[in-house]
């Protein structure tokens, strides 16, 4: 189980740290997003162990995604915010051993949050 927090609104340029807390072993950790009359995007993933970061280019720069393996819970601190990061964003859990790079396909997750509104303003 998946347990999201820290979306809400903010003004474009400003900041929001997403978290997920995850109740059982997870080898791999996404954030993806669905805007409203869009299909669900990948945001970033990070793999446990090694910690390997992919990004989305329309993110690179401005979002980063981290963890902390004692609490076993996943971060997203999106920074320089814009209006066309408005979305619904989900976080996901791999409970088993993927390649890292496999990591920025939602198919290989198994556990996915409840999902976290984020909205942007201009």
């Amino acid at each position: 189980q998946l347990v999201e927090s820290g979306g809400g609104l903010v003004q474009a340029g400003g900041s929001l740290r997403l978290s997920c807390a995850a109740s059982g072993r997870t080898y791999g950790w996404g954030w993806f997003r669905q805007a409203p009359g869009k299909e669900r995007e990948f945001v970033a993933a990070i793999s446990w162990t090694l910690g390997i970061t992919y990004y989305a280019d329309s993110v690179k720069g401005r979002f980063t995604i981290s963890r902390d393996n004692a609490k076993n819970t996943v971060y997203l601190q999106m920074n320089s915010l814009k209006p066309e990061d408005t979305a619904v964003y989900y976080c996901a859990g791999d409970s088993s051993p993927t390649i890292h790079t496999m990591l920025v396909r939602d198919s290989v997750y198994d556990y996915w949050g409840q999902g976290t509104l984020v909205t942007v303003s201009s």
